[in-house]
């Protein structure tokens, strides 16, 4: 593999770009995260999963990674299993938001539904699990809607909801009575989070286009991934 071919100058860029992004959101507060003192739900949930969309699957990931790198070593985060637990589910939503690919999509949050239906609380609470059927369906979907853009959105914000809630319960003490408390939170805040999630892309993909229109540059469509649609060229 050439990766000199690969991580050119301009893609470098657009990660760096992209990781800054994140990182900001990592460190804006949004609400609350239920069963964990101290801890919060940030804009990391709006802008984790577009780069995805923007960079490729594999490259969104990339630059997640990347800003998490400078969270732990340049911010100083401490290292702790939670804040690892909420770095994974942002994983999987950003590969989510910018594959195309149906399969995996589908396998991921099918596999969190089984590891949370292993544990004995969760087979108490089995219908917490049907949210994770969310992605599910919306990438079995004919393409024309699950590759939308508000159906991309759910799926991404419900598959982050899956892995994090796969992992959440084998590591939180929580209850089937705490579960049912949490079913109408949860619809709530990633119908919030799936809007965020939209809102975000359709945004940086208007603000993306006119900068480089402005300055004349051009970006190959492999390094950075506009969306037609919701540019002012478009």
């Amino acid at each position: 593999m050439d990766f000199k071919a690969l991580f050119t100058k301009k893609r470098l860029i657009f990660l760096v770009i992209f990781a800054v992004l994140v990182l900001v959101g990592k460190n804006i507060n949004f609400a609350p995260l239920v069963g964990a003192e101290n801890q919060f739900f940030t804009l990391f949930q709006f802008f984790g999963p577009i780069s995805g969309a923007f960079l490729g699957s594999v490259f969104g990931v990339i630059a997640i990674l990347i800003a998490q790198l400078i969270d732990f070593v340049v911010v100083g985060k401490e290292v702790t299993w939670i804040n690892v637990m909420r770095l994974a589910p942002m994983l999987f939503a950003a590969y989510y938001f910018g594959s195309k690919k149906r399969n995996l999509n589908v396998i991921f949050p099918a596999i969190a539904i089984g590891i949370f239906l292993l544990h004995p609380v969760g087979r108490q609470a089995w219908f917490y699990s049907l949210f994770w059927t969310i992605p599910i369906i919306a990438r079995l979907l004919p393409a024309k809607y699950s590759l939308s853009v508000p159906l991309r959105s759910l799926g991404a914000t419900f598959t982050a909801h899956a892995i994090g809630g796969a992992l959440w319960i084998w590591t939180v003490p929580m209850t089937k009575a705490m579960y049912v408390t949490l079913l109408p939170i949860t619809f709530y805040e990633r119908i919030l989070f799936a809007a965020g999630i939209g809102i975000s892309y359709v945004a940086l993909n208007v603000v993306l286009d006119k900068v480089l229109d402005v300055f004349k540059i051009k970006i190959p469509s492999d390094i950075l991934r506009l969306d037609e649609k919701f540019t002012v060229r478009g």
